[in-house]
């Protein structure tokens, strides 16, 4: 709103020199001006007291006050501001309104809540999987309606990248994915999706493998003893039966080791495998042996395998399911290996954890496919599993090991030069000398938890 000053001071100035004259006529000069003064701060403080209670009731149906002069620019000014920022308010709130509309008709919960996880606003399916009151909730910490040890940690840790996934604290049958978002200073934008669908597929199918690697065994078992006994009684039988005999051998004993691993994955992810996971492990002697079975393996091929013993003596950790992960991806090393190829496994330690590393220098690995690795079946290159006798499931199962003991598994390749597998174990795992073999340990040492 822009005013041009000098008509008014012009009219200002016209008002007191009438003044000034008349009183000079009357021969009462100062009298006069005072009362032209006095008459001029009444008409401004009355014209200032009636835009006082015009603004402090705005209505856009109301009129502004009747004035000449600057206060009536003054006031059709305000006017027209008053109707510009109503007119902006109402759009804006319609606008809010709208949003919040659209976000309570989502499947999905939204929650919002500031940087101290205070609840700010939430929608209606929020309400319904977390068991929200409003307005009774508005303002609590999130943490005192979501009890959970698991999300606090997810919450106060700042690391969003995986979700989080919980039962609902009002339906113990609902299975909950969060997920979220840092906007505005530190502000959190919580995502809460049902999930409970998917996790029971997940459990089903889980119970199939598990159920139909148990049922192929028994046949497994007859076929494989018939061909051994037909293969004890080759004499006798006819010379063209000997190669077919030999390829039922080979493929019942590959089939042998898919339902074998299909076996070991199911227990991996039951909870079964989870009270073993804290037992004190020799990690040394552990590592010779696979030393010793890849160089079996290797045969005539003649790798050059060299183990690099410089980490810690002990782990909690479950022995089997160790040997189980450090043997896959050695014995992968020497099936992808070139004949005279040389594979480096080293066992070290240092401020984040225990690590050990397996080297090869074979083909390499496109990095399109190692995402993907440690998938059930996947296969970057299927000719290459098809010559080795590989299930597919070994990378799978060293996934779930490293996952059972706080674990992850990095994998660098470079295509042409070879590759590298690192397991990788939180400082939490190393077992120092004259430790107690307890639970207790771990929780201490690093307050490791599983969700």
């Amino acid at each position: 709103m822009h005013f041009n000053r000098k008509p008014y001071l012009k009219r200002l100035a016209l008002y007191l020199f009438l003044a000034s004259v008349a009183g000079l006529l009357v021969g009462q000069l100062p009298w006069v001006l005072l009362a032209a003064v006095s008459g001029y701060l009444f008409w401004t403080i009355r014209h200032a007291l009636r835009l006082q209670r015009w603004l402090a009731h705005p209505n856009l149906n109301e009129e502004p006050p009747e004035a000449r002069g600057l206060w009536g620019e003054l006031f059709d000014g305000l006017y027209r501001m008053q109707r510009r920022h109503l007119h902006d308010r109402d759009r804006q709130q319609a606008l809010v309104d709208r949003i919040q509309e659209s976000t309570n008709s989502l499947r999905d919960g939204v929650v919002m809540t500031d940087a101290r996880g205070r609840l700010e606003w939430w929608n209606i399916s929020a309400e319904r999987f977390l068991g929200l009151k409003g307005p009774v909730d508005q303002g609590q910490v999130i943490h005192n309606l979501i009890r959970a040890p698991q999300f606090r940690a997810y919450f106060e840790a700042k690391r969003y990248a995986d979700p989080l996934e919980l039962q609902s604290p009002a339906h113990p049958h609902l299975k909950l994915q969060f997920e979220i978002n840092l906007f505005g200073d530190n502000d959190r934008l919580i995502t809460v999706k049902d999930v409970s669908r998917l996790h029971h597929l997940e459990s089903m199918r889980k119970d199939f493998v598990s159920n139909v690697s148990h049922e192929l065994r028994t046949p497994l078992t007859v076929i494989t003893g018939y061909l051994e006994t037909l293969g004890e009684q080759s004499d006798a039988l006819p010379p063209r039966w000997g190669k077919a005999l030999q390829s039922m051998a080979r493929q019942a004993a590959r089939m042998d080791a898919l339902v074998n691993d299909l076996i070991l994955l199911a227990k991996l992810e039951s909870d079964d495998t989870i009270r073993n996971r804290d037992k004190r492990t020799v990690v040394g002697p552990l590592l010779r042996s696979i030393e010793q079975d890849a160089i079996s393996l290797s045969g005539g091929a003649n790798h050059h395998i060299e183990l690099t013993d410089e980490g810690p003596e002990q782990l909690f950790g479950d022995e089997n399911q160790l040997r189980s992960a450090f043997s896959n991806i050695v014995f992968n090393a020497v099936r992808y290996s070139p004949p005279d190829g040389r594979i480096q496994l080293r066992w070290w330690s240092d401020s984040e954890g225990a690590h050990f590393s397996v080297r090869d220098q074979g083909d390499g690995i496109d990095p399109i496919h190692i995402p993907r690795l440690t998938e059930r079946f996947y296969r970057a290159d299927p000719s290459r599993h098809q010559d080795s006798g590989g299930t597919g499931l070994g990378l799978a199962i060293v996934k779930h090991v490293l996952l059972n003991h706080d674990g992850k598994l990095e994998i660098k390749s470079e295509l042409g030069v070879g590759s590298e597998f690192i397991c990788h174990l939180p400082t939490a795992r190393i077992a120092e000398p004259g430790e107690p073999e307890t639970d207790d340990s771990i929780a201490l040492s690093g307050g490791l938890q599983r969700d």
